[in-house]
């Protein structure tokens, strides 16, 4: 009888180890597919602006289109003409932005137009106008004509001389009466 006795206590502790193994096992798989869960997506924070390379004022729609940077000098393309030199601290910087006629009419002429570009101290830097500047823009140039309704965009290019130390370029772009706003532009 004692070796029965003996036994019994076996039998009890064997099935007392098993459920805690099993308990142990459950709470291991449970953690497990609990980590296996996927996390939810990080919300970026609300005040973080994302840039912006297309705007539609009224019926006209302006992309960015390109932003070259073409140093501190301007080189003479023909004969005569002279090389245009930045101001020291200065370089020249090509802008290119297309527009186009969401709308049902046409446009009027100068209804839409590219002005100054604007850098994160908001420092102002206008085009660089007159007639020498004509020969390093493109000759299909079409700032502020008219736009037919549902054409492709329409490029419109200025070249700028821009402050070295400038960061964060906008150019303002205007179309109508009193709409204005500012797009992004990649300098490359």
């Amino acid at each position: 009888m004692i070796k029965l006795n003996k036994e019994l206590g076996q039998a009890s502790r064997l099935l007392l180890v098993l459920a805690i193994v099993v308990l142990v096992a459950v709470v291991i798989v449970y953690l497990v597919m609990k980590m296996a869960d996927r996390a939810p997506d990080p919300k970026p924070p609300s005040d973080i602006k994302l840039p912006v390379y297309e705007q539609t004022l009224g019926n006209i729609r302006l992309v960015f289109q390109s932003a070259i940077d073409r140093g501190d000098i301007l080189r003479a393309t023909k004969t005569g003409q002279k090389d245009f030199v930045a101001t020291a601290g200065g370089k020249f910087i090509q802008v290119t932005v297309a527009a186009q006629n969401m709308g049902t009419e046409n446009t009027d002429q100068n209804d839409w137009d590219i002005n100054n570009i604007v850098d994160s101290e908001g420092r102002n830097f206008i085009p660089v106008e007159g007639g020498n500047i004509r020969t390093w823009l493109p000759e299909k140039n079409f700032c502020g004509v008219a736009l037919k309704p549902a054409f492709d965009p329409i490029p419109c290019t200025k070249i700028y001389e821009v402050s070295k130390v400038a960061k964060e370029l906008k150019i303002v772009v205007e179309a109508g009466k009193n709409r204005t706003s500012t797009l992004d532009i990649i300098v490359k």
